[in-house]
C-alpha cells in the first residue's frame, strides 16, 4: 500500500505516561528531531511500513525455525564453523 502523506496538518492532544514522553524527548534530540517530528515518523512507520512479500516470508521462516542450525559458541573457530554449516 502507498502511503499518501498529506502536508495538512491537524493540532491533536494526547495523554502519555511521563517517562515515555522523555525518553521520547531523549531519542529525539538523538536524532536532531524535534519532538512533533520524531514521534509522527514513528507513527508512519508503524502505519505505513508494511513489509513486502519476500520480506514476509523470511520473516515466516525465521519464525518457524526451518532453516535454523545450532551455533557452537565454545570458541570462534567452533562459531564461524558452525556458522558456515548453516548456509
Amino acid at each position: 500500500m502507498e502511503a499518501e502523506i498529506s502536508t495538512n496538518k491537524r493540532q491533536t492532544a494526547f495523554r502519555l505516561n511521563e517517562g515515555l514522553i522523555e525518553a521520547l524527548k531523549i531519542k529525539a534530540r538523538h536524532a536532531n528531531r524535534s519532538l512533533n517530528n520524531y514521534v509522527e515518523s514513528i507513527l508512519l512507520d508503524a502505519v505505513y511500513n508494511t513489509p513486502n512479500e519476500e520480506t514476509r516470508q523470511a520473516i515466516e521462516e525465521a519464525r518457524s525455525g526451518k532453516s535454523a542450525g545450532k551455533l557452537d559458541m565454545s570458541n570462534y573457530d567452533a562459531f564461524l564453523k558452525s556458522l558456515n554449516a548453516i548456509k
